[in-house]
């Protein structure tokens, strides 16, 4: 990962784009802080991110099963 200054990004931006093109991740400082990180577009990144949040949200609303009604044994059955 790469880490630029605003005016740094700014000043060399065509060339910021081509890097992250070519799959470079930058985060951008100002002043001492990040303020953005530039990744490659994935379409498939967010929508997988998405369906991520997704399941996990579905699996907190469901309560935790502990009871077992298997023996080791069962489950090794072939």
């Amino acid at each position: 990962m790469k880490t630029l200054t605003a005016s740094e990004a700014n000043r060399h931006f065509s060339h910021l784009l081509r890097q992250v093109a070519e799959g470079e991740v930058v985060t951008i400082v100002s002043r001492g802080k990040t303020v953005a990180t530039i990744l490659p577009a994935r379409p498939d990144h967010f929508e997988r991110q998405r369906a991520r949040q997704r399941l996990l949200a579905r699996l907190h609303q469901q309560p935790a099963s502990s009871a077992r009604n298997w023996t080791r044994d069962e489950l090794y059955e072939g």
